[in-house]
């Protein structure tokens, strides 16, 4: 899963991912699925609401966007 804070300065993105993200701005959060879930990627579009792109989802949260499954992968559950 990647988290990015761009104030903050932290970034943890999943290799898979990395490539991909240098052509999205705005990006917030995303993950790859680790072949268990669908990739996700998560942006702040121009009325400041965050949607999953690959889906086109609104995500009614402002953080905490993933959840953790019992095998330890990330998911949103909106999409499950």
């Amino acid at each position: 899963m990647c988290k990015l804070n761009k104030k903050s300065g932290n970034k943890r993105i999943d290799p898979c991912m990395k490539n991909l993200l240098t052509y999205i701005p705005n990006t917030y959060a995303c993950c790859c699925g680790h072949g268990k879930y669908p990739m996700t990627i998560i942006v702040k579009n121009i009325k400041s609401e965050f949607v999953e792109i690959v889906s086109g989802k609104k995500i009614p949260r402002k953080k905490r966007f993933y959840l953790k499954d019992k095998q330890g992968y990330y998911y949103i559950p909106e999409l499950n």
